[in-house]
């Protein structure tokens, strides 16, 4: 069960993580949203899983469009590449865990990281700390 927090407490920890996601040395959190219908039917998927390891050719297939045509519309619509987009949907919902206090480690397997280390990792190089520390004071 994950723990709840309540909502002035949680407000109160997403101002944190605010303060310091404005503070971080590395490139600012992006994620933006697509607008050609293809592109957000395979966001939506991922939005749903961001754990989904289907390659961008299966989520193609699914969206009834090609890979390469994907590839394009995530560069042009998204200004990054699919693997970009797809980590960055992943820490967004990673931040969304840690907020609601889920144990890194099962933060790192919901999100789709194969090991805790590997998010850690990640992480640290997005926000210039490790996840652990994302909430304290």
């Amino acid at each position: 069960e994950v723990y709840k927090r309540q909502d002035g407490e949680r407000g109160r920890l997403l101002a944190v993580l605010l303060d310091r996601l404005h503070r971080a040395p590395e490139q600012p959190f992006h994620l933006p949203a697509p607008e050609d219908p293809r592109l957000a039917a395979v966001c939506a998927i991922l939005h749903r899983d961001p754990a989904d390891a289907s390659t961008l050719a299966g989520l193609a297939a699914q969206a009834g469009a090609s890979e390469r045509t994907l590839a394009r519309l995530f560069r042009r619509e998204l200004g990054m590449s699919f693997p970009q987009w797809r980590t960055q949907l992943r820490l967004h919902h990673a931040l969304l865990l840690l907020a609601d206090g889920v144990p890194v480690t099962a933060v790192a397997h919901r999100c789709g990281w194969a090991s805790a280390s590997a998010f850690i990792d990640v992480f640290r190089r997005a926000f210039g700390y490790t996840p652990g520390r994302t909430f304290t004071l």
